[in-house]
């Protein structure tokens, strides 16, 4: 399993923007099916936001962040990112980076049991 390190969170003020990177830790790699963004705001459960195939050809994203998130990956730089404008207060949340080793996850993307490994967390918290 890879180890991911997410970064980039912080304190915004609504309608701003943020971006994240999730970074495979040295000796790993980012040679999965799948990668995706997740977020779990307090007292709720772990909500899939983003998702994107190996080559990147392929992306998702959960309805209440279609037209303002994009996410993308340099394989190259083993980096994912997501890009964040036009945040809003219900945005807030601990954003989670999870990379899948099996094709389940291109059936069930935004299932969190789709994952096989996990980053730490960063925390984003929009308000004014």
């Amino acid at each position: 399993q890879a180890q991911l390190v997410e970064s980039g969170g912080g304190l915004v003020q609504p309608g701003g923007s943020l971006r994240l990177s999730c970074a495979a830790a040295s000796g790993s790699t980012l040679d999965y099916i799948a990668m995706a963004w997740f977020r779990q705001a307090p007292g709720k459960g772990r909500e899939g936001v983003a998702y994107i195939s190996q080559d990147g050809g392929t992306t998702w994203y959960a309805d209440s962040v279609k037209g303002r998130f994009a996410i993308s990956r340099d394989n190259a730089r083993k980096t994912m990112y997501l890009q964040m404008n036009s945040l809003k207060p219900e945005d807030t949340g601990v954003y989670y980076c999870a990379a899948a080793s099996r094709v389940i996850a291109t059936m069930y993307p935004f299932d969190v049991h789709s994952y096989d490994s996990w980053g730490q967390g960063t925390q984003v918290t929009v308000s004014s």
